[in-house]
């Protein structure tokens, strides 16, 4: 019987797991841990490879030669992001890996939508008056989401279903995008470039890929630009802003407010509890802010979604061990 070890299993996950191995008659083990070089030995004697975890899987290729010696041909990655993989050692490890790079856009979309609400309806900061014991509504006023501009960095799945969505509620929509305009977006939102949307919006959400050159994407510069009213939304990835430079905007007023569902230095806070503050200066930072609001990265965190994840990588698994071709393998390059 063909064997899968899933690395990094959560209780959620689990159900899936199970529905989809019986279906296809896999065996799947599940493990807790997530895929490092002191647990990399456990994956000996199975046939491929399912993982998420936002965590380097290792600094030396020494994990990938490992995987090559124990037979494994794949890593498939439950989740979109793969910054996770050294591309480069994985491929001269023989090693083809997929992702799953639309599990539902509706998912985050609408964790967006979520966002926008508390941010322009001031949410947070009424939640502080409130356990202060103070009822007046007094300097938050709130603007109707008709009248405001929601800019979007990034018009992929994620950032196209944010546009429908708002577009849907009256709002006017930009959109900036490294790749052309896309044809069904004709009517929903116009393209732009990056300055321009920075200006105009005021909403401005993030829904890039994480890779170097969207390092920093939103930083100093691009704080300046927006309006002193705006919005910040970021659910792509921590390290797309820059958290430092997002402080300096909150504190100097240079921006209204923030949402964030992803941050820098995550994987030391998220799924963790603290009992007190957290190892990250600067998440910390932001806790104390009245106008931002933070989520763990939850995104992803639905029913619909954490099972396509599921399904859909031990799918690419499955796929690979088998010879066959997977729609969701990241190719080599070189």
């Amino acid at each position: 019987m063909t064997k899968i070890l899933a690395y990094h299993v959560r209780d959620d996950e689990q159900q899936f797991i199970d529905e989809w191995a019986a279906e296809h008659h896999v065996q799947v083990d599940s493990v807790t841990a997530e895929l490092h070089d002191d647990t990399v030995d456990q994956a000996q004697g199975y046939d491929g490879i399912d993982y998420k975890q936002r965590s380097i899987l290792s600094e030396k290729p020494e994990l990938y030669q490992k995987l090559h010696q124990f037979g494994i041909q794949q890593l498939a990655c439950r989740s979109a992001g793969i910054d996770s993989v050294n591309l480069q050692w994985a491929f001269q490890n023989g090693l083809r890996v997929t992702n799953v790079p639309s599990y539902s856009p509706p998912a985050v979309a609408e964790l967006v939508l979520a966002q926008a609400m508390q941010l322009i309806r001031h949410i947070p900061q009424f939640n502080q008056r409130i356990a202060d014991n103070n009822y007046v509504v007094n300097g938050l006023r709130s603007r109707e989401l008709s009248s405001l501009t929601i800019g979007i960095i990034g018009v992929g799945r994620i950032g196209g279903t944010v546009a429908k969505i708002f577009h849907a509620l009256g709002a006017t929509v930009l959109g900036n995008d490294i790749r052309a305009p896309r044809a069904d977006m004709r009517g929903i939102l116009t393209y732009t470039s990056k300055e321009n949307l920075l200006k105009q919006s005021d909403i401005v959400t993030s829904h890039v890929y994480y890779a170097k050159q969207n390092y920093h994407l939103l930083g100093e510069a691009q704080f300046d630009l927006m309006k002193p009213g705006a919005f910040l939304i970021n659910d792509s990835r921590g390290p797309v802003v820059n958290t430092n430079a997002l402080l300096a905007a909150l504190h100097g007023k240079q921006i209204a407010g923030a949402a964030l569902d992803v941050v820098e230095n995550e994987t030391e806070i998220f799924n963790l509890r603290f009992d007190h503050q957290t190892p990250v200066p600067h998440y910390n930072a932001l806790k104390k802010l009245p106008n931002v609001l933070l989520t763990p990265h939850i995104g992803f965190f639905t029913n619909t979604a954490v099972k396509n994840m599921v399904k859909q990588s031990l799918d690419d698994t499955l796929a690979i061990i088998e010879g066959r071709p997977s729609d969701h393998e990241i190719k080599n390059e070189e």
